[in-house]
């Protein structure tokens, strides 16, 4: 078994669909598509591709960190008590546990992300 990984941005398999919760809606009709490449030590490391359709969510990351690269799309993140920051095709960014603020998805984007949850 090798333990390399490759990571497809394209993955033709289905992805499951999904809708933000209500609490977590803020605007918009937003749906997301996940596809679940990777996952190792115990369930706390997961490794996929995720898309989002325009809206607004609030993003909660709890003990999860984050880290997003941008395949394509546009987002701004509007941190909690912080600033608005716009991340693009081709930016990466890491979310680090405690995370509060906004999401909001301005063009379909498509990321690649990388979490790892604090098993405590």
């Amino acid at each position: 078994m090798s333990l390399i990984t490759r990571i497809d941005t394209n993955p033709q398999t289905t992805p499951k669909e999904a809708l933000p919760t209500p609490e977590r809606l803020i605007s918009g009709n937003p749906s997301f598509k996940t596809w679940a490449l990777d996952d190792c030590r115990d369930g706390t490391v997961h490794t996929g591709i995720w898309e989002a359709t325009p809206g607004e969510t609030h993003s909660i990351k709890g003990t999860t960190y984050e880290f997003c690269h941008i395949i394509s799309g546009v987002i701004e993140l509007d941190e909690k008590g912080g600033d608005t920051v716009t991340y693009r095709a081709g930016d990466s960014f890491m979310m680090k546990p405690g995370f509060v603020g906004v999401w909001r998805t301005i063009e379909t984007v498509r990321k690649i992300y990388v979490t790892v949850t604090d098993p405590a």
